[in-house]
């Protein structure tokens, strides 16, 4: 997954209050292959039969405005493929379920909280408007307005590099290492008779044939 730290684009507004993951992509459409595409299923029963869907009527749009709790229901990941595969790089309400938030930075997308979130939804109405975010200097502009949102240093790190939770570990492996060689000395009952085991990235590359 490719980083990012700044995102240009047109925002557009979803007017709805506690939009649940099977709203954003109905469960039906998950046995498909992600390599396909998730993003043509994206709120696939509410735009059916609508007169005018906000990302129907601006297909350019890459952030998204919308109600509290965003994202919640199911801890369904393909919530958040159908936003990233429609071209969706950040969303904006004033709250969001957690799990939602959490597989949304693994995957390059902002949920940003921003309290508000109700003002902005008025700004942009059923139009569009420029947004603009800096992910190192915590800003966020939308038709000009700065606001402010919260974004956790670790968030940070995994949109800027492109990581998610096993990136980030593997990102701290000598801190990881140098604690479990402490903790051996400190406790060594801890790991049994045999003593601290080597991982297969700690072995010479012979030792792990045939593994």
């Amino acid at each position: 997954m490719a980083g990012w730290s700044t995102h240009e684009g047109f925002a557009i507004a979803l007017p709805r209050a506690s939009v649940d993951t099977d709203q954003i992509i109905p469960a039906r459409f998950m046995s498909a292959s992600r390599a396909e595409g998730y993003g043509g299923f994206l709120f696939a029963d509410l735009r059916d039969g609508a007169e005018e869907f906000p990302l129907d009527r601006h297909v350019d749009a890459s952030v998204l405005v919308a109600g509290p709790n965003f994202g919640c229901g199911s801890s369904r990941e393909a919530a958040v493929y159908a936003l990233v595969d429609a071209g969706i790089r950040l969303v904006i309400a004033e709250s969001f379920a957690d799990i939602f938030a959490g597989n949304a930075v693994n995957n390059g997308l902002l949920p940003a909280a921003v309290e508000q979130a109700d003002e902005i939804l008025s700004i942009i109405g059923t139009g569009k408007v420029k947004a603009s975010v800096d992910l190192q200097a915590g800003s966020l502009f939308i038709d000009g307005r700065e606001y402010g949102f919260a974004l956790p240093d670790m968030w940070r790190q995994k949109l800027v590099n492109g990581w998610d939770d096993i990136d980030l570990t593997r990102a701290n492996l000598d801190e990881i290492r140098t604690f479990r060689a402490g903790r051996a000395k400190a406790a060594p009952w801890v790991f049994g008779p045999g003593g601290i085991k080597k991982s297969n990235s700690e072995r010479p590359a012979d030792e792990n044939r045939g593994t």
